[in-house]
């Protein structure tokens, strides 16, 4: 999960992530230059997050927890 520490709606994932088992990296992208750059290429040149990026290499920004477990059930 691409990240700030200031970001609401990432701690929100986070916690959901975290209550339903799943288990992430996180990545603050204002201490990671190459990970904002990443940000931005996927986002249209914005830096939103939370972004996830999957195992496939996909991604989905500000996603729901639904979401992210109904990518998740479709690459397992």
């Amino acid at each position: 999960m691409y990240s700030t520490t200031w970001c609401g709606y990432c701690r929100r994932l986070e916690r959901q992530l975290e209550e339903s088992g799943i288990s992430y990296a996180k990545i603050d992208i204002e201490q990671d230059e190459a990970a904002a750059e990443f940000v931005g290429s996927v986002n249209n040149g914005n830096h939103v997050v939370p972004t996830l990026k999957f195992a496939d290499g996909s991604t989905a920004t500000n996603p729901s927890l639904a979401a992210v477990k109904e990518r998740l059930a479709a690459l397992a």
